[in-house]
């Protein structure tokens, strides 16, 4: 019979492994194992089994626990082995022979193993020892404090010995079988500096330093990150006498005016190699290798920079581990760590460049000045490759360039360091994330060909999903080397959920180097208006915006934006894919949205937008009344583009088309309502301007937004503009439905020129199938009610209108009155936009009418003036129907049939 605490709790007999029950019947055990041949009261039994105050009953399930393994044991004939669970007073005694415990066992070997004289013995008892584990101490017991403890502390003996048995192996002579003991444990426990610095030696004399200075400086971001510590003296030795090992043999020493200074050797002997291997699996980056190639040989630093995640150390390393021969004063290396924990200081940075130079310990200089003056004369004299990675700022990189001219240097860093590229006219080398192919062949090399080509479609989407970042993929391609059984597509579903994307894009071993604790730490140290705006990049609907967007967003001026945008795209969180115009990575986005925000960004952004369209069309139709005002409740102070003439509001409409047609979106979802109809009716000249048929779901929304506000004047204007795209599409019943019922809205709102529009609108759709009583009717009315609102852009709408009716019908002289009296209205001096374009139709309808009416030359010059009207504005249709007519009018010939004119010239919402 055994009794098991190093791994699962439980007792092995000779019948097999006996089932002690649930998690507290375990710790019950566990507790008294642990103790045993010793008496343990009831109350300790408890307090081990409860962290917080036990249950009233606590004794009697304690005491029921104890009844039903000495039940078990009792079966299992116990007895024959000398073990009993005996009662004495209000405690328990478990008796037990020593030797049937695991823990004793292992407690007996690491002691004799430790006193043998002989190193395989040692390493012979300590396997053994180690042999008796089967999982983490203690474990499927009860998750209490007490039994917590007592499993460290089981844990650090188990530790302690791991570290005692590569010691063994080390003594041996045999650096492989040390490495292998402990990458086990500094995976397990990577904080732990005794297993880092054993292994760093480890590693150095099994002929590993690159991976030894690797694990160094892993465990020294981790240190930096998790506990905000630096390394301590003994990991800190096992580093510095790899550095010594890998750097340059001192071969000649010569004392010089400057105390302490030390020189070096210069051509013969070993050199520093401190490269940390390269990344498995590299691919690709053709581009950006041979731009490598051309800015070292230019004799300026390469500026390797790119979003987190994209392969910047894969790429220098890569590059430098091909190229380092053509340095023959050697390779330095150095992670500044400006994203990974505590940024290294340059004055730590020179010293360890020192000792791998060759510079003994005792004789390196006290000051940081006297270290970076001699760091400056060795290099001076040396071809060097110097890789610095991770940089946050020049100023952590300036100290560490070598001062020969026949050196490269290669530095690499998620922000674009400006200031490096403008003193030392550092290259920059832009990586960008994998085009599809590229990433499907990464994902093709960690899981097989065969697995991505069967499903070439899913490798696609994986990539997109991954934001074709490396990081991301290779995670991808983890997650699917752990479940063979998986399809792509099975994981391209899974990461389709953006609930659990990024969880997904991180690996429980590596968490610090997924994708969400990478964006984590670019973040961090950003200028606290960048800070913010990241923090924002989630709520923005649409897929990118400028300086305004952000400015609304934030609550602050354009100018303070524009810059916290231009920090941002220097770390690479967004990108400036047009000039002024930001775009956040969907990861980014994601990422963000999972960050504690301001609860008011989404409505300050809404009133920007909507600020800036309402200017937009002021300015697209200049004299035209505003079709609605922003909401009581909005910002007075509010950051709005100003738009020097109708082209420029037009272009900032079909800019930011689709960043409307999401801010509406928004806005319906969050219950913004009196926003989103806003949103939507104010994009009405670039509607009518650029007809299409993804306008009717746009405006659907708005309509159910206005319904939902009870506004009769916002259902009204919603209503006449999506009847009038419906009559457009040549989808009339429906138009129908709206244009019918946008009147009486704007009767019970009071609004007369609304009301004249939606009559002009339905009039429109009615006059499809030939003019009847009913649209004269409500044409008339139209004019009626506009003139009565002193509104003359939509009194020429209705008169533009009433002169088709009358020419359709034949009534030339009515039409020629009526084109008379529009063309006389003082329409305040208007330019550009509708006013022109209507008075331009007006002008070719009455051109017509004075032909039929046999006046040929008073209608060719009417006609001429229109062209050249809407030739100015641009009026493409006005241009198309004056050219038409005046060819007509070269043959004198009345034309039978007329070029219909385009509907966007008697349209306002």
């Amino acid at each position: 019979m055994e009794f098991r605490l190093l791994g699962r709790v439980g007792v092995i007999s000779g019948a097999g492994e006996l089932q002690p029950g649930p998690a507290k019947r375990r710790g019950v055990l566990a507790v008294l194992l642990l103790k045993a041949n010793s008496p343990v009261s009831v109350d300790r039994l408890i307090g081990a089994l409860w962290d917080t105050a036990p249950p009233v009953h606590a004794r009697t399930v304690v005491q029921g626990h104890v009844s039903r393994l000495r039940a078990l044991l009792d079966a299992a004939g116990a007895a024959e082995h000398g073990v009993r669970l005996l009662t004495r007073g209000t405690s328990y005694v478990f008796e037990v022979p020593e030797a049937l415990l695991d823990t004793y066992r292992f407690e007996r070997l690491v002691r004799r193993g430790r006193s043998r004289p002989r190193p395989a013995d040692t390493v012979a008892d300590l396997t053994k020892a180690l042999a008796l584990w089967h999982g983490p101490a203690l474990d499927g017991t009860a998750p209490s404090g007490t039994l917590r403890a007592a499993a460290q502390a089981l844990e650090e003996d188990r530790l302690a010995a791991v570290e005692a048995l590569a010691a063994g192996y080390g003594r041996l002579g045999d650096a492989a079988g040390a490495v292998a003991v402990l990458q086990a444990a500094t995976e397990a426990h990577p904080l732990r500096e005794s297993l880092a610095e054993a292994l760093v030696g480890a590693l150095h004399r099994a002929g590993r330093p690159s991976d030894a200075l690797d694990h160094y400086h892993r465990t020294r971001r981790l240190l930096a990150d998790e506990l905000g510590v630096a390394p301590g003296t003994g990991l800190r030795r096992a580093y510095e006498a790899v550095l010594r090992a890998s750097g340059k043999a001192v071969e000649g020493r010569r004392r010089s005016g400057a105390a302490g200074a030390v020189a070096v050797a210069g051509a013969g002997g070993a050199v520093p190699r401190l490269l940390p291997r390269g990344v498995r699996g590299f691919l690709g980056r053709d581009a950006e290798l041979a731009e490598l190639d051309r800015a070292t040989a230019s004799g300026v630093p390469a500026l390797v920079t790119g979003a987190p995640g994209v392969g910047k150390t894969a790429l220098a390393l890569h590059w430098a581990h091909h190229a380092q021969s053509r340095y023959p004063g050697g390779t330095l290396f150095a992670d500044l760590r400006g994203f990974g924990g505590v940024p290294a200081e340059p004055a730590e940075v020179v010293r360890e460049f020192l000792l791998a130079l060759g510079v003994p310990a005792r004789e390196l200089p006290e000051s940081a000045a006297g270290a970076a003056a001699l760091y400056r004369e060795l290099t001076g004299r040396r071809a060097l490759l110097v890789v610095l990675d991770d940089a946050r700022g020049s100023d952590q990189v300036r100290p560490l360039l070598p001062a020969g001219t026949g050196s490269a240097v290669l530095v690499t860093s998620r922000l674009r360091l400006g200031g490096l590229a403008v003193e030392e006219l550092a290259r920059p080398v832009r990586v960008d994330a994998l085009a599809p192919a590229a990433a499907a062949e990464l994902l093709a090399a960690a899981v097989g060909e065969d697995r991505v080509a069967a499903e070439p479609g899913a490798a696609d989407r994986l990539a997109r999903l991954c934001d074709g970042l490396p990081l991301a993929l290779r995670i991808a391609a983890a997650q699917l080397a752990a479940r063979p059984h998986w399809r792509l597509a099975d994981l391209a579903a899974e990461l389709a959920d953006e609930q659990r994307r990024l969880a997904l894009l991180s690996l429980d071993d590596a968490e610090e180097s997924g994708v969400a604790a990478a964006l984590r730490s670019t973040v961090r140290g950003l200028a606290p208006e960048a800070v913010r705006l990241f923090a924002l990049l989630g709520v923005v609907p649409g897929p990118d915006l400028d300086r305004y967007a952000a400015a609304a967003l934030l609550g602050r001026p354009p100018a303070v934006a524009a810059e916290a945008l231009d920090r941002l795209a220097g770390a690479h969180l967004v990108t400036e894919h047009a000039p002024g115009r930001y775009a956040p990575p969907d990861l980014v986005r994601l990422y963000a949205r999972g960050l504690p925000t301001d609860d008011g960004a989404l409505l300050r952004l809404l009133d920007g937008y909507a600020a800036t369209a309402l200017a937009a069309s002021l300015a697209a139709e200049p004299g035209d009344k505003p079709c609605c005002a922003l909401p009581a409740t909005a910002a007075p102070d509010l950051p709005v583009r100003r738009f020097a003439d109708r082209d420029a509001a037009l272009r900032w409409y079909a800019t930011e088309c689709d960043n409307l047609a999401a801010a509406v979106a928004a806005a319906r979802a969050a219950g913004h309502d009196d926003r989103a109809w806003r949103l939507a009716v104010l994009q009405w000249p670039y509607v009518v301007w650029s007809v299409r048929d993804d306008w009717v779901p746009l405006l659907e929304q708005a309509l159910a937004a206005s319904s939902r506000v009870c506004d009769p004047d916002a259902e009204s204007r919603v209503r006449a503009l999506l009847g009038w795209v419906l009559t457009r599409a040549g989808r009339l019943s429906e138009a129908l439905t709206h244009l019918e019922t946008a009147p009486a809205l704007a009767a019970r709102a009071h609004d007369p020129s609304s009301e004249a529009i939606a009559l002009i609108n339905l009039a429109v759709a009615l006059d499809t199938d030939g003019i009847t009583d009913t649209s004269l009717r409500h044409v008339t009315r139209a004019v009626r009610l506009a003139r009565e609102a002193d509104d003359v852009l939509t009194e020429l709408l209705a008169l533009q209108h009433r002169t088709n009716q009358l020419l359709t019908r034949g009534d030339v002289a009515a039409a020629e009155s009526c084109t008379a009296y529009a063309l006389a209205l003082d329409d305040q001096g208007v330019t550009t936009g509708l006013g022109v374009m209507r008075r331009a139709t007006l002008r070719l309808s009455r051109g017509e009418a004075l032909l039929a009416l046999g006046e040929r030359e008073a209608a060719e010059r009417c006609v001429r003036q229109a062209l050249a009207e809407a030739t100015r504005q641009g009026f493409q249709e006005g241009v198309n129907r004056a050219r038409y007519q005046l060819a007509s009018l070269k043959g004198a010939v009345v034309p039978q049939t007329r070029p219909g004119g385009d509907d966007r010239s008697v349209l306002s919402p």
